[in-house]
């Protein structure tokens, strides 16, 4: 069984912000797989289903980004499983173009509060994550202000498209070929 989480921020007024973009991945993932992601638990909100055969866990963490780590702790205890090799996490990456993707197995937080948070309440730093790029913040803007705003349309579309890579990407990593998956994905956009 996997856990694939998405990070995000809880309410409507996040909604479809960058920062929400693991979010996006999820719901993404439940629309295309008939997975209904209704049931509060964990301090998430998660879905219980099956994506190519494989019993998963989608989850969206209502914890706030900066407390994500409690959430995720739960559910790796709770369903005992594997945190190394049976939970990835999707969240938006600053440093990386709209719509790049970069799939890594560890890796530091890289000033992200989200990561920080999990790899505080894991104490491990290697789990299969999919970073999702939504931009580098213009000169003179808040890096809040910037994860916190809105996509223009033609980054919507962008976006759009890197869930879909996402949840591609995500078939890959479940038959253990995250290796594949980082040779198809971890591309850069155009």
């Amino acid at each position: 069984m996997y856990i694939i989480v998405g990070l995000g921020n809880p309410t409507k007024e996040y909604k479809n912000t960058r920062h929400n973009i693991g979010f996006d991945v999820i719901d993404f993932i439940a629309e295309q797989n008939q997975i209904a992601v209704l049931e509060h638990k964990f301090k998430a909100i998660i879905g219980k289903g099956y994506l190519d055969g494989q019993k998963v866990i989608l989850a969206k963490p209502q914890t706030y980004m900066n407390l994500s780590g409690e959430s995720i702790r739960a559910m790796v205890d709770y369903y005992k499983i594997d945190a190394e090799s049976e939970l990835i996490v999707i969240y938006d990456d600053v440093s990386l173009a709209v719509g790049q993707l970069r799939i890594r197995k560890k890796g530091s937080a890289g000033g992200h509060n989200g990561i920080k948070s999990i790899l505080s309440h894991l104490g491990m730093d290697t789990f299969l994550r999919i970073k999702v790029g939504v931009g580098e913040k213009p000169k003179g803007y808040d890096l809040a202000d910037y994860v916190l705003g809105h996509f223009s349309q033609a980054e919507r579309r962008t976006m759009d498209e890197s869930c879909k890579n996402s949840a591609d990407a995500i078939k890959y990593m479940l038959k253990g070929s995250t290796d594949e998956a980082m040779n198809l994905y971890n591309i850069k956009v155009k």
